[in-house]
């Protein structure tokens, strides 16, 4: 007879189970890792990513060290027709979709003052941050509406709560997910369809680094001195833990949610403390 403890450990690592899920960004960074442990929750898992060989890799790998099933399709969010394809394979391999988890964005020009940014700049991050978020909830929305539920979550910023931190075009596009969240949590709520979005603050993804040519110990070290919440450090995997609660039954009753997953940043403003520190 198995102990009380087992079954619990045993109802966790299954919590899960039975469910297809595709996570959209999940070559590297956070959703890599929120694809690794949809997987290893018990999942079927479906990673799409325009980096086509680390896709597949990620996908091997996972299902090898997991005992779990994840594959890879190619999809530029970007365009209609890569993500209604997406939907389509998922839906003849497995039958039925879960969970979609719009997390596929890019940052843009960095150096760029507002008066210096161009149309193109804006055009594209609004593209793949915004209107790829979109285009999938609409494609995910297309076959679980039959169903009857559904959950669609997107990947937003703290930027949609605070404002300085990242270039216009970057927070545009992250506050239209709020906003498209909230809308979608109305029109599609009748369908049992459950909408939600994760506002992270800094994680150090291969996306942070590249972006700004930094290692990774050096992003850290600055992200780590500007949080509010300290002896603790944010990872991909936090992020990848709330998508698991928002694509899971424990949460069949929170729609329309901006999870900020940030340990409390959003809510101080550090800087006269920190003009008067630097005054005295």
């Amino acid at each position: 007879m198995r102990s009380p403890s087992s079954s619990l450990i045993a109802a966790v690592t299954k919590r899960l189970e039975g469910k297809v899920a595709i996570i959209i960004g999940g070559a590297s960074g956070i959703g890599e890792c929120t694809a690794k442990l949809f997987a290893r929750y018990g999942a079927k898992v479906v990673i799409a990513d325009v980096q086509d060989d680390l896709g597949k890799s990620v996908s091997e790998d996972a299902t090898n060290s997991t005992g779990g099933t994840m594959s890879y399709v190619h999809c530029d969010v970007s365009k209609e027709q890569d993500v209604k394809n997406l939907i389509d394979v998922t839906m003849e391999k497995y039958g039925k979709l879960d969970t979609m988890f719009n997390n596929a964005g890019i940052f843009g020009d960095l150096d760029q003052s507002f008066l210096e940014s161009k149309y193109e700049n804006y055009r594209r991050v609004y593209d793949v941050n915004a209107i790829g978020s979109a285009l999938g909830a609409k494609h995910a929305a297309r076959v679980m509406i039959p169903a009857k539920k559904g959950s669609i979550l997107f990947t937003a910023s703290t930027t949609s709560v605070v404002a300085g931190g990242a270039t216009s075009a970057y927070a545009m596009s992250k506050h239209a997910i709020v906003g498209l969240t909230k809308n979608l949590c109305v029109e599609l709520g009748e369908y049992g369809i459950r909408v939600n979005c994760i506002s992270p603050y800094g994680v150090v993804t291969p996306l942070v680094t590249n972006a700004f040519s930094m290692q990774a110990s050096k992003a850290q070290d600055i992200i780590n001195k500007s949080t509010n919440l300290k002896e603790a450090v944010l990872e991909s995997k936090d992020i990848a833990e709330a998508a698991v609660y928002l694509g899971s039954d424990e949460s069949k009753y929170v729609s329309g949610m901006n999870l900020i997953v940030d340990g409390g940043y959003s809510t101080t403003n550090p800087s006269f403390v920190t003009v008067m520190n630097n005054s005295i």
